[in-house]
């Protein structure tokens, strides 16, 4: 799952040498602002087939955040 997060964020950024790790904060290590991450997370919603309602998203401030979520809720 990490591989693809890697992927969805690698195209969104358009930055194929980014360095993304479980460790990885979306706003702070990638600079994503806030409609910046919702598009983010819809573009993730459409490739990982789960859903993040708009409560949670403020709390998935890393990638090993997201993964914790998917592999609750997904």
């Amino acid at each position: 799952m990490l591989e693809k997060l890697q992927e969805i964020i690698r195209r969104y950024t358009d930055n194929k040498e980014i360095v993304i790790t479980a460790d990885t904060v979306l706003s702070i290590d990638l600079g994503l602002n806030s409609y910046e991450l919702v598009e983010f997370f819809c573009e993730a919603e459409e490739n990982l087939n789960v859903e993040f309602p708009d409560r949670v998203i403020p709390n998935l401030k890393t990638i090993q955040n997201i993964l914790d979520y998917i592999k609750a809720y997904g």
